[in-house]
């Protein structure tokens, strides 16, 4: 986006529980941004997710008409056809939303993977710029990752990044003890107290809560061996955090960095970094897609 020839572009990023989109101009701006929560799994999931992408798209579409849409979703995508191949999030299976969007809203679509187009989004925009091979992960309702190496985001025909499904012990998934809504659910189970999400949780630890320092470390020594599986396999020179976890900075950040550098020696360590584009690293590399399909980067 930075051809000032160009014109505006929308980018969406549909979540596992809320849905963002912004409208971005030529030179990288910001002009306007959305939230809202998206619909629950069912059985029509995805005409909701239609639905609700469309009224996005025409409301900012008031403020400038928009030259491309970017629409990115999570689980299995499979962007060279444009279709969502499978999301257990989500509840659906090979949908073809390039071409569904497009005849909704009569513009050039650009489909993609939400965590994919994330990793875009930092490293020509945030916190991976320097880098050539960079991950980003992702924590929040699920976990995924994404290798940006020597420059180009790597998607495998949309199979590459799905971590969160890699058991890290007899039938327990590295989703179902790190990722955000794991740390809620499993405070909630050994208390019986209802908590608001990981960030709760996150304060519960600072006042020195001990069922949620357990939940806690138990989440922060599950992911650091995560990043020690993608610094033995992939040598990045960054790892970019995102997601709602990534909010709790040092509480984070300060034992995942030392469980990395006491048990990775072999090669060099990476830098383990909060996401500096927050919550719409998504969005805005959904916006990125679109720039390209329609030549404005």
């Amino acid at each position: 986006m930075t051809d000032s020839a160009g014109g505006p572009v929308v980018g969406v990023d549909v979540g596992g529980t809320e849905t963002k989109a912004v409208l971005v101009d030529a030179s990288g701006t910001v002009l306007a941004q959305r939230r809202r929560a998206t619909p629950p799994p069912s059985s029509d999931t995805a005409q909701r997710v239609l639905d609700l992408t469309s009224s996005l798209v025409a409301d900012l579409s008031e403020h400038t008409a928009p030259a491309a849409v970017g629409f990115v979703v999570p689980g299995i995508v499979d962007e060279s056809r444009g279709v969502a191949v499978f999301s257990g999030n989500l509840g659906w299976s090979d949908v073809p939303f390039a071409s569904l969007l497009a005849e909704r809203i009569g513009l050039p679509v650009a489909f993609g993977h939400d965590v994919r187009a994330g990793a875009l989004a930092e490293h020509r925009l945030g916190a991976a710029r320097e880098a050539s091979d960079a991950v980003f992960l992702p924590v929040g309702t699920g976990i995924s990752a994404a290798h940006v190496q020597s420059g180009r985001v790597y998607a495998a025909g949309g199979y590459a990044g799905e971590i969160g499904q890699v058991p890290i012990s007899a039938r327990i998934r590295l989703e179902e003890v790190a990722s955000a809504g794991a740390i809620s659910r499993r405070y909630q189970d050994r208390t019986g107290t209802p908590v608001a999400g990981a960030a709760d949780v996150a304060r519960r630890v600072a006042a020195g809560d001990p069922v949620a320092t357990a939940v806690w470390d138990e989440a922060v020594d599950a992911l650091g061996g995560a990043l020690i599986w993608l610094t033995a396999l992939l040598a990045p020179e960054v790892v970019v955090v995102g997601g709602g976890l990534s909010q709790a900075g040092p509480l984070l950040f300060d034992p995942l960095t030392r469980r990395v550098e006491e048990d990775w020696n072999l090669q060099r360590t990476p830098r383990i970094v909060p996401a500096a584009l927050g919550d719409c690293a998504g969005s805005l590399g959904a916006a990125l897609l679109a720039a390209e399909l329609v030549g404005t980067t």
